[in-house]
């Protein structure tokens, strides 16, 4: 008897396979521009590239990535406070812990930090898109 696989069963990769930068992002739910910036402000992500400037993200880089989306997302913490833990600066909280009581800036601070980011990422962004067009 002959077993029919379906096109999302076929594509399905293994544990150990490369991610492109379109697949993490979904899996991550972050758009991929996130990943670009995040690529430049932490050190320790470095995809592979490859022809044409191509990422491909091993299983340790989408490990973390997801950590330092948990970070961002979830703990509240600012990039300037993710830094600091992924360099061993400061140590991660425990869970269940008070984030804010632990982070490295008030949360005034982190607001403003937040926005100054995400400025960053826009200006990113408009670069790209010029450096596309300009083509």
């Amino acid at each position: 008897m002959e077993s029919y696989e379906s096109d999302d069963e076929r594509r399905k990769k293994g544990p150990l396979a490369f991610r492109t930068i379109s697949e993490v992002a979904e899996e991550l739910h972050v758009p991929q521009h996130v990943l670009r910036f995040w690529e430049g402000r932490f050190e320790q992500v470095r995809p592979v590239k490859r022809g044409g400037g191509r990422r491909y993200y091993r299983p340790e880089d989408v490990d973390l990535l997801r950590r330092i989306s948990e970070l961002l997302y979830t703990q509240g913490y600012t990039v300037r406070g993710v830094q600091q833990i992924l360099s061993g600066e400061i140590s991660e909280p425990q869970r269940g812990a008070d984030v804010l009581s632990q982070a490295p800036v008030r949360e005034k601070d982190a607001a403003v930090l937040d926005m100054a980011d995400q400025l960053e990422i826009i200006q990113m962004e408009l670069r790209r898109l010029r450096s596309s067009l300009s083509e």
